[in-house]
């Protein structure tokens, strides 16, 4: 039965690569503007669920949907487009643009969607100040902090006011104080844009910033707020 007032829901997913079953009957729900850990060991399945929450790999089986639509009735195009528009992404090495300044890097989805160069560009600017980022704005990946392109990657995420945010280890790669500040921006940012998160981690204090954790061991979740 799918959740009440769900926004993102999945049921019965099953993915295997090979004879390795990644996901074998997990399930997954999150609210508008709540913020989801799903934890678990490497190998674990954690990964493969965000890909097919967000689109990015159809599963074998079982059923992903979002604000009433089936995902995985939907073909590459439409999911492409979904993706563009009403999701953000968030990666543990940033993944920006190295030939782009960091301003360029955040207003890229707006470029992409068609958006003037000049209004992009205040706009993400706008963003990066959120994120305390204003400052390098000129600058281009390979010039600043690891804490800073990160958050120019969480600026870049949130740009496009998206409806969810898929942050995959978004802390994996930074020391223990810039993780912390990634985290509470974040979330701060997306509860105020009222986004959805689904925060892909290992680590309990990452997962601390959350309103509830799924766990994903062996290929199956288990929610465990909902299993007090």
């Amino acid at each position: 039965m799918t959740p009440a007032g769900s926004l993102l829901v999945a049921t019965g997913l099953c993915k295997a690569y090979g004879t390795t079953k990644a996901l074998d009957d997990a399930a997954f729900s999150i609210h508008p503007g709540e913020v989801v850990a799903v934890m678990g060991p490497s190998g674990s399945g954690k990964s493969t669920l965000l890909h097919c929450l967000a689109g990015i790999v159809a599963p074998d089986a079982g059923t992903v949907t979002y604000d009433g639509r089936d995902l995985t009735a939907l073909g590459d195009a439409e999911r492409s487009a979904l993706r563009r528009s009403q999701f953000g992404f968030v990666f543990q090495f940033g993944q920006l643009v190295p030939e782009l300044t960091c301003v360029e890097n955040v207003a890229l989805p707006l470029r992409l969607a068609g958006v003037r160069r000049k209004e992009a560009e205040a706009t993400a600017l706008g963003w990066m100040e959120r994120l305390q980022v204003e400052d390098v704005g000129a600058k281009r990946p390979g010039e600043v902090s690891g804490g800073q392109g990160q958050r120019v990657a969480v600026a870049r995420a949130l740009v496009t006011r998206p409806r969810v945010v898929f942050a995959d280890e978004p802390t994996g790669a930074l020391d223990s104080l810039n993780g912390e500040l990634v985290m509470q921006l974040l979330t701060e940012a997306a509860r105020a844009a009222s986004a959805a998160v689904v925060l892909v981690t290992h680590e309990t204090r990452v997962a601390a910033y959350s309103d509830r954790e799924i766990v994903v061991r062996d290929g199956r979740s288990r929610d465990m707020e909902r299993a007090i």
